[in-house]
């Protein structure tokens, strides 16, 4: 059951790499008041990895439930999306990249983000989904890189129409693209 736009609040937030989106999204998620389920879209490939992921974890709030999900992400937010409930989702660019080299036919990856964007477009409670933002700067060389490029484009878009707000963070500093300043 799809709530009133005033109670339903979709959030994309945007930035490059170490340009403080997350910082801010999971600020934002202490700002709802709200019940936060992290979902975690990262595996641990390597020891670095693994270091960034423990570290990530040991800077969450220790009352907010973790819950990795490297591939079904609609799946995860149907089952755990309630009116006073706030999902963090971090981040969609990393399960992009899990999705493309999991699903080598193109039809599967399609499934999957049209089942994501209709899982956002019933969404109860709050959803905020960080993301790289990887398209600024020249097209890449190999056919892998621009297709990633490529999909993470069109991805936001399609998040960023159906979603209230979308935030562009450059430097630690937040850019309101569409929706209202909280």
């Amino acid at each position: 059951m799809q709530q009133s736009k005033e109670a339903q609040r979709t959030e994309l937030v945007l930035g490059g790499a170490r340009s403080g989106k997350s910082r801010y999204a999971e600020a934002q998620a202490v700002a709802s008041g709200q019940t936060v389920i992290y979902i975690a879209t990262a595996g641990a490939g390597d020891d670095e990895m693994s270091q960034r992921i423990a570290q990530h974890k040991a800077q969450r709030p220790s009352q907010w439930q973790t819950i990795e999900e490297p591939l079904d992400l609609a799946g995860v937010i149907r089952t755990h999306s309630a009116p006073h409930t706030c999902l963090l989702v971090d981040c969609l660019t990393l399960w992009l990249s899990n999705c493309l080299f999991d699903d080598s036919n193109t039809v599967l990856w399609a499934k999957r983000k049209a089942d994501l964007l209709a899982a956002l477009r019933d969404v109860e409670g709050k959803v905020i989904m960080v993301s790289n933002e990887v398209g600024q700067g020249i097209v890449p060389l190999g056919e892998v890189s621009r297709r990633f490029v490529d999909e993470s484009g069109w991805l936001h878009q399609e998040i960023a129409a159906i979603a209230d707000k979308v935030v562009f963070v450059v430097a630690g500093l937040p850019q309101v693209l569409k929706g209202a300043n909280n």
